[in-house]
């Protein structure tokens, strides 16, 4: 038997390796009886709707058609060559003068904050490469 003692299973063994069936919960039982009434529940939403609940109108819009999500044209624009602080510097431009949006222009600061923080990674490496190179050069000496 996969127990050890009288009360303790051995650790990593179930004691119902095949687990509960699906299907079988509470939940599910609570699923089976409302699916019958799906069709009535319905009818009864939007006769409500058509009589002016608000509440009911509302849950069936929102369950029948997705919100609207807020789109912004794409614009575009030359970003100067130069670091980061150049970039930045006309993106706010753009923002300030109406070319982007508020969004957008909070987009490509987060762009250019991980670019930055690429470069550094880069430099930091070639740093860490040079220093590795010069201190095998001393030890083979």
């Amino acid at each position: 038997m996969n127990r050890e003692g009288s009360s303790r299973w051995r650790p990593g063994v179930s004691g119902n390796p095949a687990g509960r069936r699906p299907g079988t919960g509470k939940v599910q039982a609570l699923r089976t009886q409302i699916e019958s009434l799906v069709p009535e529940i319905i009818q009864t939403m939007a006769q409500k709707a058509l009589e002016g609940d608000v509440g009911a109108a509302r849950l069936l819009l929102e369950r029948a058609i997705p919100p609207l999500k807020p789109s912004e044209p794409l614009q575009g624009f030359e970003l100067p060559p130069g670091g980061s602080a150049a970039q930045a510097k006309a993106i706010l431009a753009q923002g300030a003068s109406g070319g982007l949006s508020v969004s957008q222009v909070a987009q490509l600061f987060g762009a250019i904050s991980v670019l930055g923080r690429l470069v550094e990674v880069e430099a930091l490496e070639a740093r860490l490469a040079a220093l590795e190179s010069r201190l095998e050069t001393q030890v083979n000496l």
